[in-house]
């Protein structure tokens, strides 16, 4: 999954991009809202967190922006303890959640992970396709209950798949959803990460669909 940081304090987006990568997030980060508008309007982010005191435009103008553009992916904004004025604009301008400053990490992983769940149309903290279940608090992976070690590539894959289970995925959104911006697209690499991650998993669940990509399901399919 990959993850949008704006926040101008250069501290606090370090330790938020440190514990979202550490958590096995792609982060891309913005330190302004006119940098972060951008990125959030060309790339396809599964999730953003959102500052809303941020130089040269502000976070709630960004937010707004996003959503007349028909921007869709869950936000997560981030406010000052004592502007609850700050919670209801960010909420009436689109955010799907909102996190006090000063706040845990642990508080903004369990949110995002929750937002990135419920935008995929999952409720439970686990999910499941088969004998393959994926907790996505600890990250654990099991295929008829006992324990698979994947990479942290493999994980990433199997992460999005299972979110996006049923659906046709193709290469090209893998690539953006799962590697940052400086990823050779022209590489093969999901292609040998789909081919370990069948082997691993050792039941047919990743079916390629011929000139569209791969589907996850619990029916299978060929490959």
């Amino acid at each position: 999954m990959r993850i949008l940081i704006v926040e101008d304090d250069e501290t606090l987006n370090r330790q938020l991009c440190d514990a979202l990568s550490g958590a096995g997030y792609v982060v891309d980060r913005a330190f302004d809202g006119e940098e972060g508008h951008f990125l959030g309007d060309t790339e396809p982010y599964d999730l953003v967190v959102l500052d809303i005191g941020l130089p040269q435009m502000d976070g709630i103008s960004v937010l707004e922006r996003w959503r007349r553009e028909n921007r869709t992916m869950p936000v997560l904004i981030l406010t000052a303890r004592d502007r609850w004025s700050d919670k209801v604009a960010g909420i009436d301008a689109g955010a799907d959640d909102y996190v006090t400053k000063p706040f845990h990490v642990e508080e903004i992983l369990a949110r995002v992970r929750a937002l990135i769940r419920r935008a995929a149309g999952h409720a439970s903290s686990e999910i499941f396709c088969g004998p393959v279940r994926l907790d996505t608090r600890t990250a654990r992976v099991t295929v008829s209950g006992m324990p698979l070690k994947l990479t942290s590539h493999e994980h990433r894959l199997l992460d999005y798949l299972m979110h996006h289970q049923g659906a046709v995925v193709s290469r090209t959104e893998l690539i953006e959803h799962l590697y940052d911006q400086d990823f050779d697209r022209d590489s093969n690499t999901i292609e040998v990460f789909i081919g370990r991650l069948r082997k691993k998993l050792g039941v047919d669940l990743i079916e390629t669909i011929r000139g569209q990509g791969y589907r996850m399901q619990a029916s299978g399919g060929e490959g």
